[in-house]
């Protein structure tokens, strides 16, 4: 894509790794795997690991994370904002500078650039330690479609790579294809694809169901297949407590086989994103 007239693309302040996690379309997960993988980073890589939540119409890692009611964000002397932290994780939404909850942005898309612009660059990921190391890797969730938000991103920063979230559903894929082609054109290297819901695995007899189709669906996007996520009960629940799955060892997880697999799952695609960030500094 032209860059005429555009500043060139620029780190982001105490951060050596941008992984974008993306969906064509809303409601396939995205958000739940993007901070699941965080925490899965941060447990089997031993990484610095910070969540930002570029969804500026639909922030929803106040929520997942628990952070729902922490207040605003402190200040650097400088003015930069701090991370809000819990289990661990540090993490910036616009949700956290919003009056409440279920408070609507109704904004144009000059406001909702400047606020992309001061999540990307007016955070201070070291926290309120100046002297703090950084962030090995940043995870950033995307809202959906291939609209303001993902240009400025595209057009702004290093991205060093973007996991694709889909449904097996056709109908999810199409829209996953789009954002694919709307990454490759702004030059953010695609790392691969995330099936989420892929199968139902019965409790009873542990076979495999494809509810929403096979993953056969998705070769003809042309990416990497990063892994297969199964319906898992335990992730949705943990999602609105607060509790993030991955941080659910498999003994205290009443979801059995099932969360295991997606356990196993997750590691997998860490591993995978893990080795094309090409960070080798961090071992298991």
């Amino acid at each position: 894509m032209p860059r005429r007239g555009l500043p060139p693309k620029r780190g982001i302040p105490h951060v050596k790794k941008v992984v974008a996690v993306a969906s064509g379309k809303g409601g396939v997960g995205k958000s739940t795997v993007a901070v699941n993988l965080a925490f899965s980073f941060a447990a089997h890589r031993r990484a610095r690991v910070g969540v930002l939540d570029l969804d500026i119409f639909g922030p929803s890692i106040p929520k997942l994370l628990g952070l729902e009611t922490a207040g605003e964000p402190h200040l650097t002397p400088s003015g930069a904002l701090i991370p809000l932290t819990n289990h661990g994780l540090p993490a910036m939404s616009i949700g956290f500078l919003l009056p409440g909850a279920d408070a609507p942005v109704t904004w144009r898309g000059l406001m909702v650039q400047k606020a992309v612009q001061q999540l990307l660059f007016d955070v201070d990921w070291r926290g309120a330690d100046p002297d703090g190391p950084g962030l090995d890797v940043l995870v950033i969730d995307m809202p959906p479609g291939t609209g303001d938000v993902p240009l400025s991103l595209g057009q702004l920063v290093n991205v060093d790579g973007a996991v694709i979230v889909s449904t097996p559903q056709d109908v999810a894929l199409a829209d996953a294809r789009k954002g694919i082609l709307a990454f490759q054109k702004l030059s953010i290297p695609i790392t691969g694809l995330v099936l989420n819901q892929s199968y139902f695995l019965c409790p009873t007899c542990n076979t495999s169901h494809h509810l929403f189709g096979s993953s056969d669906a998705s070769k003809g996007l042309g990416i990497k297949l990063l892994g297969e996520l199964p319906l898992t009960p335990g992730v949705s629940t943990g999602g609105d407590a607060g509790l993030p799955y991955a941080l659910f060892n498999s003994r205290s997880s009443t979801d059995g086989v099932a969360g295991q697999r997606w356990r196993e799952a997750m590691l997998g695609v860490t591993e995978r994103v893990w080795e094309a960030l090409h960070i080798k500094h961090k071992a298991l």
